[in-house]
């Protein structure tokens, strides 16, 4: 029978089916081939995009020119527009504002056809240690209450470029999806004293049923309403309330559950597309002692149709413990690797 399961964070709903249960070999994609011919992030062709606003790079060699690990660009096509004032008004009952935020683009990798899972560690710990760099930048400017760090794996996730990268929008407002986490985690707090996320890392752990793997700082797992095949959640185990408090010391234990994470997914499912995203507290940190900062994982291996949006449920075909013991059970393959 299917089974109707609540988010204990958003109360959101999601319909679990466990009668017709699709396992990791119903969703395996091939790998896809890419071609680097005409590619503007790839190394040599700086020129082609805008200047530099941040890279790692080898001793030595100077910005936008060939050399760069990791390298931060604004998007050519932004979201929203680092110059002006937000100059908030209203027409009756709309209230609007100018489009104020900022939109940058984190090249991953100058090697154009590593996937995500091809990255050792310490190229994970490249790529952390310049997401929590431009957080803090970007959080000193006081127009700014949010700044989301997301990825989009291939086109069906929303890709434009093959070529491994993430971006960063810092927007002046909230978005709703990460108000409904705060204000759930507000009410569960004020009525029990405990942060909601934390209860969910202790009882995850406790029941073991849903944990993908874990170190001695993060924790991955099954949420237990899981919205989509195979999601993932990647939490600290302590409560931390911003990704931009990330300590240097949690780089490497970050960097490696994100590897470790990551392989496990494309050795059960092939090549999914997939999107991460990392929610973090807003800027001004009112919500601290509440708030729990994670970074999700959505593979894109079913569509959102009529009745998901018409309703605000999710249908999700794979129970999470199955996803999890299959996660777990994922064979690793030979992968080549950022030198």
């Amino acid at each position: 029978m299917p089974q109707l399961r609540k988010d204990p964070v958003t109360k959101r709903w999601v319909i679990i089916n466990f009668e017709k249960s699709l396992g990791a070999a119903d969703y395996k994609i091939p790998r896809a081939s890419h071609t680097a011919v005409t590619c503007p992030f790839c190394p040599g062709r700086e020129s082609m995009t805008p200047l530099e606003l941040m890279s790692y790079r080898e001793p030595n060699t100077l910005p936008n020119q060939p050399g760069w690990k990791v390298r931060v660009i604004p998007n050519r096509y932004p979201a929203l527009q680092i110059e002006g004032e937000l100059d908030r008004t209203g027409i009756g009952l709309y209230d609007m504002m100018n489009g104020i935020g900022a939109h940058e683009v984190v090249i991953e990798s100058p090697e154009h056809n590593l996937g995500p899972a091809d990255f050792t560690p310490e190229h994970w710990a490249l790529i952390v240690g310049i997401y929590a760099d431009r957080y803090r930048d970007l959080k000193r400017d006081q127009r700014f209450r949010y700044i989301l760090i997301f990825k989009n794996n291939g086109i069906a996730a929303g890709a434009s470029l093959e070529h491994p990268h993430s971006q960063l929008i810092a927007t002046p407002i909230i978005p709703k999806r990460v108000m409904e986490e705060i204000e759930g985690a507000r009410q569960y707090y004020y009525y029990k004293e405990r942060c909601v996320f934390c209860d969910i890392i202790r009882q995850e752990l406790s029941s073991g049923d849903r944990i993908i793997t874990e170190n001695e700082s993060f924790v991955a797992y099954a949420p237990f309403a899981s919205r989509f095949p195979f999601e993932t959640c990647i939490a600290p185990k302590e409560h931390k309330a911003s990704f931009g408090a990330l300590e240097d010391s949690e780089m490497e234990s970050l960097a490696n559950i994100i590897s470790a994470t990551l392989k496990k997914l494309v050795n059960a499912l092939g090549d999914p597309p997939f999107n991460y995203i990392i929610h973090t507290s807003p800027c001004d940190g009112n919500c601290d002692e509440y708030y729990h900062w994670h970074l999700e994982i959505m593979p894109r291996l079913t569509k959102v149709a009529g009745f998901e949006w018409g309703s605000g449920f999710y249908v999700n075909p794979t129970p999470p413990e199955l996803a999890a013991k299959q996660l777990i059970q994922s064979i690793s393959q030979p992968k080549k690797v950022v030198k």
